[in-house]
């Protein structure tokens, strides 16, 4: 071999240690920082002009598609799950637990015995009052209640349109990446920081829907969902949903008063299962907003109409004339049964008895119809309506079974119904936590390993040496050839 051949193959040899000894360091440095995959220098031999050598081919980012895949689907029910848990937290905060003092259980209980009361002396004006007031209670807690579902409802769809909103700005930025991998593919260049920051921005998209990958040519990548729909291929889906300001009980996706989802212009179902974006954040959210909570506010209306139904009965007081509202009133109208949807926030305590609405608590005592006071002695309306309170009736709307309950047991099944779906959304996100978590730990033991990459950077130092001594015994030599 001459000295010049001896010198390339040393200075090729220098060259492919500097690049190695950088990437390594690079690896090291970035130990911590997600969507990051390892690279190592791809290098073959030599032969150039007779001569040999090492030859830098470019530079291989480790990634397995299999594990990534999978964390993604594992993250993708792991924020939909999280999201479904946090409404059934905050439904229950809402409703209040059994033991709570302001929960609709309680408030009826307070009503009852207040009732109780005012039967052992229906003669003190306090007494009645005290019945007034917790009946008042009892009316502000569904309507407490009734106005935190739509809340929640309303909430979801403002999050569903800030999610829409990203979602099209990330599709946007993994087609432009694409763009700009493949035009760095054809012209040599390293393509592997744009990689990983795209590989962050399809980690992000997956925790909004539940997204597949595959590969296109010269770097490009293609994004669907497992329901079929086309995020990315060349082009960008572009996603589109219109949120509503305030959203009441009665409107719903159905009726055409909240705004569904479309992809390039076309309707798309949102339902939870089977669907194009079934899965992840989105689905979970217009969960929410269509079945959840309207099933929630059901339940609720069902419940004020059971109430209601108990002091509207034609037999509890005689002083009303037929068709007239009970105690508990539809908007200060008898209830009708077409009008359930939302009556627990139209329900409103008869004014005959409401002091400031020109009624008088005596007629707790004497009847919502009357004229002039009666006996004050008289307790038999009293304990007519704590025994309406205590009847067992079979629910005449609802989800509640065919089984006949009081009203204090119905609000309690009610409670019962809500408390329970939050311990299974509780268990739900910590099967999916517990999944993500160790589909996750599989891809970081994938990742950059300290130790490896400081064995590899003491290799690449001895190769370093070597060739920089071989440089050195070739100028030595070449120092002797001039001085002959």
């Amino acid at each position: 071999m001459s000295l010049s051949g001896a010198l390339s193959n040393a200075l090729s040899g220098l060259t492919a240690a500097s690049r190695a000894a950088q990437i390594t360091a690079s690896n090291l440095s970035n130990i911590m920082t997600e969507g990051y995959g390892r690279r190592e220098l791809e290098v073959s031999a030599r032969v150039i002009g007779g001569h040999g050598g090492v030859q830098v081919n470019g530079i291989l980012r480790h990634a397995n598609p299999g594990l990534i895949a999978e964390r993604r689907m594992a993250s993708s029910d792991q924020a939909g799950s999280s999201r479904l848990a946090d409404f059934f937290q905050r439904l229950e905060a809402l409703v209040g637990t059994p033991v709570a003092g302001d929960s609709l259980s309680a408030r009826i209980a307070d009503f009852e015995a207040s009732l109780v009361q005012a039967t052992s002396r229906p003669d003190l004006a306090g007494r009645l009052n005290q019945v007034f007031m917790d009946a008042t209670e009892v009316v502000k807690t569904f309507a407490r209640v009734s106005d935190g579902i739509q809340t929640l409802r309303g909430e979801a769809d403002r999050e569903i349109g800030a999610t829409v909103d990203r979602l099209n700005t990330t599709l946007g930025q993994v087609r432009d990446l694409n763009i700009q991998i493949s035009h760095a593919m054809v012209n040599g260049r390293d393509t592997s920081a744009m990689q990983d920051q795209r590989q962050i921005l399809v980690d992000e998209i997956s925790e909004i829907v539940p997204v597949k990958e595959f590969q296109r040519d010269l770097g490009a990548i293609a994004l669907f969902t497992p329901g079929g729909a086309i995020l990315v291929d060349g082009t960008a889906a572009e996603l589109s949903f219109s949120p509503t300001n305030v959203v009441v009980p009665h409107m719903t996706l159905a009726g055409g008063l909240l705004s569904g989802l479309e992809i390039n212009g076309e309707p798309v179902s949102t339902a939870p299962s089977g669907g194009p974006i079934s899965g992840g954040r989105l689905a979970a959210l217009f969960q929410i907003r269509d079945e959840l909570a309207p099933e929630t506010q059901s339940q609720l209306d069902a419940v004020a109409r059971d109430l209601v139904e108990r002091f509207q009965d034609a037999g509890l007081d005689a002083t009303r004339a037929p068709g007239d509202p009970g105690l508990f009133t539809d908007g200060g109208l008898a209830f009708a049964a077409a009008n359930e949807m939302g009556l627990a926030g139209r329900l409103e305590i008869n004014a005959a008895v409401d002091p400031d609405a020109g009624g008088a608590t005596w007629r707790l005592r004497d009847g919502l119809g009357a004229a002039v006071p009666g006996p004050v002695g008289n307790s038999q309306l009293l304990q007519d309506m704590q025994a309406a309170l205590n009847v067992l009736r079979v629910p005449t709307s609802g989800d509640f079974g065919t089984g006949a309950q009081s009203a204090t047991n119905l609000q309690a099944t009610f409670l019962g119904e809500i408390g329970s779906a939050r311990e299974v959304s509780d268990q739900a996100v910590s099967f999916a936590a517990a999944r993500f978590s160790a589909v996750n730990t599989e891809v970081l033991e994938e990742g950059v390993d300290s130790d490896q990459e400081m064995q590899r950077l003491m290799l690449i130092e001895q190769a370093y040496a070597a060739n920089a001594r071989m440089m050195e015994v070739v100028d030595d030599m070449m120092q002797a050839l001039m001085r002959i």
